[in-house]
């Protein structure tokens, strides 16, 4: 392969999944899109500093307007047209530009693409955590774009599609409930969502009226023509009217375009051996919607890739029609590792969308993970899991929970052992953020002990011995679910309900500057029982529930206070 007149993509390099070998090249004339991401302008006005402006009053905080934003992530002309013409001059279609993503998509054959940025791709076979046979196409080595191009291109995305973001739930055993009639026989400990909102003290009089809550929703994994993901309006409207005697919540889908997803495509939430996300993106859509009933939720659809995630988290950042204040997700990996599922290039690109949405005012709730300290991970280190680990979003960990009669009676870290724990760590990819600094984050446990990002930054209930029941496909079962991915969409629905009650229209936006500086006591309910594996819990911030769990009345009382 020669690079006699290209240079490589900073950060680009990849190596085979762990435990894949290649069975073969990719098949040339296939079909295929990726998606270039370009510079901002040089000239362009300077950002503002998001962890200054996250530090303001939500009442007084001067966000950037709609013209201001776009001033300032604008790209050159000149540039969309050098890539264009590298385009043409490789046989590939340009389309869907976007000025404000700076994104172009390209697409051609397998052929020409993989020509175009000098790499070789090959199909690879691989397992899965459950041990069941998968393929993607993938890459070794850099991306490489021509001189002229160099600084200009930024990312490449959609050359390698290994799988990306394991759903972070976890479905007691046996815990299939058929009912006869549409009301579930909810057993002692669990809880219909609703049941939540008198023990984590959702504000009263709020419903998430004019909210807009974004939920994240992966599928697109399976082989064509098997469902690989989605919801069931039907199970969702018995559930929300016949079960919890409440209007059905409004529902609208928004398809990321080139990336693969077939949008809401549900199958069988119980078949986890076909990658199925059905059962996923119902606890998020169940919890959301009893929670914050009143506003409007977007299911955003994407595809388990790279390229899935950056285009996806782009275009809702970007959306000025839908407008999400919230974006709740209940996916993650392990961070960039050899062999693992993270490019450094693609967490850079993800945490780059990340900082807009706080510059854009918008709040980011992730799910920490479900495998404790070593995040799926068997080599006998410690990880965090991303997108949980990003500086920019609400990192959220999990807690077990008993209630009598509305009130807490206890809450503890969720530890029920290796495979359904809460996650938490220290991450190895971003440092140590400035609102952390007085929070005595640790080292890492890994050597040489680097610090950085602690996560979680908040917590509530994950496990699944005192899970949320939520409806099936079918709509006449149900199923007890834990894990982080049901804590995250708790948060988020909190945090919909707590804009609601702010003035005017004020929003949390990205919480963590103010959380640390202002409600880093006396405000959450701290949890200082239990542990994850390698971290334990204790008073104050801790790498399992973070700086507690939720009082959603103490929150709001004192951001109005501020």
């Amino acid at each position: 392969m020669s690079t006699t007149h290209y240079v490589a993509l900073p950060d680009s390099s990849r190596v085979p999944l762990g435990g894949a070998r290649v069975i073969g090249p990719a098949h040339s004339q296939t079909p295929m899109t990726v998606t270039v991401y370009l510079r901002r302008a040089p000239d362009a006005p300077a950002r503002p500093d998001v962890y200054e402006l996250a530090l303001q009053a939500p009442t007084r905080r001067t966000v950037p307007t709609d013209d201001q934003y776009t001033a300032t992530h604008r790209w050159l002309d000149t540039d969309l047209k050098a890539v264009e013409d590298f385009a043409a001059a490789h046989g590939l279609k340009a389309d869907d530009p976007d000025p404000l993503a700076r994104s172009i998509q390209l697409t051609g054959t397998t052929g020409d693409v993989a020509d175009a940025f000098q790499v070789t791709l090959a199909r690879y076979r691989f397992q899965d955590a459950d041990g069941n046979p998968r393929t993607y196409r993938g890459r070794e080595g850099q991306i490489f774009v021509p001189a002229e191009l160099d600084g200009i291109v930024t990312g490449v995305f959609g050359l390698d599609d290994r799988p990306i973001g394991s759903r972070l739930l976890i479905r007691r055993a046996a815990d299939t409930i058929p009912v006869a009639h549409a009301t579930p026989t909810v057993r002692p400990g669990a809880f219909l969502p609703p049941q939540l909102q008198a023990p984590y003290a959702y504000p009263a009089g709020t419903d998430g009226s004019g909210q807009c809550i974004a939920v994240l929703a992966f599928n697109g994994e399976t082989p064509p023509g098997i469902p690989s993901g989605g919801y069931s309006l039907k199970a969702l409207r018995n559930y929300f009217v016949n079960v919890l005697h409440q209007d059905m919540p409004d529902i609208t889908n928004v398809v990321i375009p080139g990336v693969g997803t077939p949008g809401n495509d549900p199958g069988q939430d119980a078949d986890f051996a076909t990658a199925d996300t059905s059962g996923e993106i119902m606890l998020d859509l169940a919890i959301v919607g009893a929670l914050a009933p009143k506003a409007k939720i977007v299911v955003y659809f994407s595809t388990f890739t790279e390229q899935g995630w950056v285009d996806l988290v782009t275009r809702i950042v970007n959306d000025t029609e839908n407008r999400p204040a919230v974006i709740s997700s209940s996916y993650g990996n392990l961070e960039a590792v050899p062999g693992g599922r993270w490019s450094p290039a693609g967490m850079k690109r993800v945490d780059a969308a990340f900082a807009n949405a706080a510059e854009r005012n918008i709040s980011i709730c992730c799910a920490s993970g479900d495998d404790g300290s070593r995040d799926q991970a068997d080599d006998e280190r410690a990880h965090a899991d991303f997108p949980a680990s990003s500086p920019h979003v609400l990192g959220i960990g999990g807690t077990s929970l008993v209630v009598d009669h509305g009130q807490v009676v206890s809450e503890l870290c969720w530890d029920d052992g290796p495979g359904s724990r809460t996650g938490g760590g220290i991450s190895e990819f971003f440092p140590v953020p400035a609102y952390q600094a007085a929070s005595l984050v640790p080292p890492s446990i890994n050597p040489p002990h680097r610090r950085g990002r602690g996560v979680p930054d908040v917590s509530a209930l994950a496990d699944p011995r005192t899970g949320v029941v939520i409806p099936s496909i079918d709509g006449v079962h149900f199923n007890q679910i834990g894990g982080t991915s049901a804590a995250a969409p708790m948060w988020s629905a909190l945090l919909a309900r707590i804009n609601q009650a702010l003035p005017g229209s004020a929003q949390v936006g990205f919480l963590n500057p103010l959380l640390y500086a202002k409600f880093a006591t006396g405000v959450l309910r701290d949890v200082t029982r239990g542990s994850n594996g390698a971290f334990a819990s204790g008073p104050g911030w801790d790498p399992c529930t973070g700086l507690g769990s939720i009082d959603g009345q103490k929150l709001l009382d004192g951001l109005k206070a501020l």
